[in-house]
């Protein structure tokens, strides 16, 4: 994952729209409900005679206020036009941020292209899919004003072409090496011609969010950093009643993430690529809305939603799948039973008794702690010491190896379940999000990794109710101790390297560094970790008492 400080820039809204010529004298102003821009119509202009001076006066006023009316946002500045149009009052009184392009008239297509991390546009009316063009069409069955425009965009909609948007909709938007590597959409707003046919082969009643599974899919980190957070973001206002439509489509992240996607809609995905029919839609979001890292920002928020709504939604997601596994184990240990169980009557007693020690999610009452294990880069070396280190303290232990295809329901099942998280500095980290918030999580933090772990995992936790203890390893700790110099500066200056660029950070830092953990300084954090966890168990079991 590259270490790529973000700066977040101003939310400045670019709305397009077809923009009307002015004709050749003045007289009135009227306003394109279409379009929403300001039209100006010269064509019924009537010159009083001059012996008619009151009369003239006044509508030399009238047509000086009405010049003002239209030229003001020149001289204001566009923001103070177009934020009237996309704030809202709320009840008392207080004007909230709304998303940019929430309002768009039928038949237009409206971009935001004003975001750090990705553009969202907006289309409504009749959208029609064309999957061999890479195309989305919104058509509009209206006339268009009969005002001058550009040669192009004369020769444009001589051709039926109002308005053409491209976009590749995913959600690195500054890493131009990754998003070249996206497929790109055309969106293009027409004019129905009634001798083209472009009828529907589905037709469907709801809204469609089209997203790329591109650039970094594949990494748990970014599939939910760039996408599934993304998604939710983006969709979770029209409450499952919304078809999501995926670029580069994978079969593998359907079914890993199939658990999620069906409580964010009710339908099934499309293949936008792999599904040549034309489906028609009256809504369109094409590309997905981000906020930050592994975050959701109740200010931007229909309902002030949080990353704790977030989690909330993969807790419904996987607990029916857990109750699955859960009876499976019931039934092994049932079939297990029987086989070495004798069929005495006092067996056969306590037999249910054993079923329930076996399939109990913590069958002790000590904390339960888990170490995400690392093979490979950034492995704990000494791991075997810790988990001794962990259980002398008090901790039941338990050492999770997840694999690309581990199912993500078990491993939210062990998380769920415990009070404490261990790991390296890594995408695997991007787990913390299945504690529950109030568990603890530790991160190692290796040499020339600190900014990234704070930014991508320590600040997100403390977001998602997770107490995190971030620990920084002291550079004998390192395997890097071992290779370089003392006084070498990738060693006693990381920044100074990181510096230098990403290929030296993933080189140096992330691909070639273990770690062998000081036990007497991280014991320090272990013991602090245990008796948060057992105080706020006791405190519990008072006010259950009580």
């Amino acid at each position: 994952m590259k270490v790529i400080k973000i700066v977040t820039l101003g939310h400045k809204m670019v709305h397009y729209h077809r923009f009307h010529q002015p004709r050749k004298a003045s007289e009135f102003i009227t306003k394109d409900e279409e379009s929403q821009n300001l039209v100006m119509d010269f064509s019924t202009y009537v010159y009083y005679k001059w012996t008619r001076p009151k009369l003239l006066s006044f509508l030399f006023l009238i047509t000086f206020l009405s010049c003002c009316y239209v030229f003001a946002p020149f001289f204001i500045g566009p923001s103070y036009n177009l934020s009237l149009l996309y704030s809202y009052g709320s009840e008392d009184g207080v004007d909230v941020n709304v998303p940019m392009c929430s309002s768009v008239s039928s038949g237009t297509i409206c971009c935001d292209r004003s975001g750090y991390r990705s553009d969202v546009c907006v289309m409504k009316g009749d959208i029609r899919t064309n999957s061999s063009s890479d195309s989305i069409f919104v058509y509009n069955s209206r006339s268009i004003n009969n005002v001058s425009r550009s040669v192009k965009g004369r020769k444009g909609e001589e051709n039926g072409k109002f308005q053409h948007e491209k976009i590749r909709p995913y959600t690195r938007k500054w890493e131009t090496s990754v998003m070249d590597t996206v497929d790109e959409l055309n969106l293009i707003s027409s004019r129905v011609n009634s001798g083209k046919s472009h009828g529907c082969d589905i037709q469907h009643d709801v809204p469609a969010v089209f997203f790329s599974n591109g650039g970094y899919t594949g990494n748990i980190y970014h599939e939910f950093n760039d996408g599934i957070i993304p998604l939710y973001i983006t969709s979770q206002h029209f409450k499952k009643k919304v078809v999501f439509v995926i670029l580069e489509y994978h079969n593998w992240w359907i079914m890993k993430y199939g658990d999620i996607l069906s409580h964010l809609s009710d339908f099934p995905a499309i293949d936008f690529r792999g599904d040549n029919r034309t489906h028609c839609f009256p809504e369109a979001i094409v590309g997905l809305r981000i906020h930050d890292e592994l975050a959701v920002d109740p200010a931007l928020m229909e309902g002030h939603k949080s990353i704790v709504d977030f989690r909330n939604i993969l807790d419904k997601a996987y607990w029916p799948r857990i109750r699955d596994l859960i009876r499976d184990e019931e039934r092994e240990a049932q079939e297990k039973s029987r086989e070495q169980i004798s069929s005495s009557p006092l067996l056969q007693a306590s037999q249910q008794q054993y079923i329930k020690q076996r399939v109990q999610e913590n069958p002790s009452t000590k904390p339960t702690l888990v170490i995400l294990s690392r093979s490979g880069s950034r492995a704990i070396t000494n791991e075997n010491l810790v988990v001794k280190m962990a259980e002398e303290i008090g901790f039941q232990v338990e050492v999770l190896r997840p694999g690309r295809t581990t199912e993500l329901a078990k491993i939210y099942r062990i998380l769920n379940a415990s009070d404490v998280m261990i790991g390296v500095h890594g995408a695997a980290m991007t787990h913390f999000m299945f504690l529950k918030p109030g568990s603890v999580f530790i991160q190692v933090v290796p040499l020339g990794t600190i900014w990234a772990a704070e930014t991508y995992y320590g600040e997100p936790a403390r977001k998602l109710g997770v107490k995190y203890i971030g620990y920084e390893i002291q550079p004998r700790e390192s395997s890097l101790y071992e290779v370089y110099d003392k006084n070498d500066p990738i060693l006693t200056d990381p920044a100074s390297i990181n510096n230098k660029g990403w290929e030296y950070t993933k080189k140096i830092y992330l691909d070639s560094q273990n770690v062998a953990l000081d036990l007497r300084r991280f014991g320090k954090r272990l013991r602090r970790a245990y008796e948060y966890k057992v105080s706020e168990s006791n405190m519990n079991l008072q006010h259950r008492q009580q």
